[in-house]
């Protein structure tokens, strides 16, 4: 009985080790289905602000081009005035 004892003794302190490995391991696995999804989320909202840059980016082209349409226009109505004053 004793050999049997021994035997039983040795496979409890290894179960021990394993469920003392496994515990942690279990939760690295749930952080990192955690981790996956918060950078799942990261990238879906990284891809939505670099759409919206690249829509700021056309409209702030379309406005340099109004700005230099109304620069031009004031240009032109500053040399009629000075003509029209005589300068």
């Amino acid at each position: 009985m004793s050999r049997l004892d021994d035997t039983a003794a040795r496979l409890e302190k290894a179960l021990e080790a394993l469920e003392a490995n496994a515990l942690p391991l279990a939760e690295v696995r749930t952080k990192a289905k955690k981790d996956a999804a918060e950078i799942a989320g990261l990238n879906a909202e990284r891809e939505a602000l670099l759409a919206r840059v690249a829509e700021l980016e056309e409209e702030t082209r379309g406005l340099a081009g109004i700005t230099e349409e109304v620069e031009e226009r004031l240009d032109g109505a500053i040399a009629e005035i000075r003509m029209a004053l005589g300068r």
